[in-house]
């Protein structure tokens, strides 16, 4: 099979995670994760709370370092500090992370003001186009604190978006959001998808988001990936463990009525 071409400077990349393994106080939370993200796609990485999903993304982002295996970005390891400045990457953080001390339109332009890569009008220009490509228009002066949940995961996706990357990490980018709002966050990691191809990974424990949004998903438990897929050959598995994960429900039948004592 030949080897596939390079991604040119406005492409998407292609991601490979190559048996990473990783332990905090003698505590394995990483136990040997593999797996491949092709250019354009979206991957969903799923699982329970403390299955190790952050963790990973912190690695994929270059802000931990793996006591075993390895992190490809176009065939290159990122363990080189010239290929993580070689392609771009953007994280939305699962807080937003958004300076209550800026206004909105400063917080999306921060990354191009802090390291002088364009002169003001241009950051203006690149800021007013991002947020207007994500339904804020208007919303520039006003502080974060006056938004919606939902609107300021959106600004920060917006912020992403300035430096046109060609990876974009999500962690957990439906927590503390209602329903409705969900759908409207998933319906914008779709459209940046068909709008401008960019490579997605979104760390999610929302089910919903997951299997809306995803080209495949991998589902982790307690550091090991145990399903990998896309979501129908996903929702077929008969791992137990990922049959608990997918159809966990409340249900106030299974609540037991505590006995009366006479």
């Amino acid at each position: 099979m030949s080897e596939p071409a390079p991604a040119t400077a406005t492409q998407s990349v292609r991601v490979e995670v190559i048996g990473l393994k990783k332990s905090f106080d003698g505590r394995q939370v990483l136990k040997g994760i593999s797996f491949t993200v092709e250019r354009g796609e979206i991957f969903v990485i799923m699982g329970p709370s403390g299955s190790g999903k952050s963790v990973l993304l912190k690695h994929i982002i270059g802000l931990e370092t793996p006591d075993e295996g390895e992190i490809l970005i176009e065939g290159e390891a990122i363990k080189n500090p010239e290929v993580l400045a070689k392609y771009r990457m953007a994280l939305v953080f699962q807080s937003g992370a958004l300076l209550n001390s800026l206004s909105v339109g400063e917080n999306v332009g921060l990354y191009l003001s802090e390291h002088r890569l364009k002169k003001p009008h241009e950051i203006d220009r690149i800021v007013t186009e991002k947020l207007d490509f994500l339904g804020l228009k208007g919303v520039k002066d006003r502080s974060p604190g006056e938004l919606s949940g939902g609107m300021k995961k959106r600004v920060a996706i917006a912020r992403a978006l300035v430096i046109e990357p060609q990876l974009i990490l999500y962690d957990e980018p439906t927590s503390e959001l209602d329903p409705l709002t969900t759908i409207t966050i998933g319906e914008e990691i779709l459209n940046l998808k068909r709008r401008i191809q960019v490579t997605s990974l979104v760390v999610s424990h929302d089910r919903d988001l997951a299997f809306g949004v995803a080209n495949r998903i991998a589902m982790m438990h307690e550091g090991q990936i145990i399903a990998i897929g896309t979501p129908e050959e996903v929702r077929r598995n008969t791992d137990p463990r990922v049959q608990r994960f997918l159809t966990a429900d409340f249900n106030p039948d299974r609540i037991r009525e505590p006995e009366e004592h006479l």
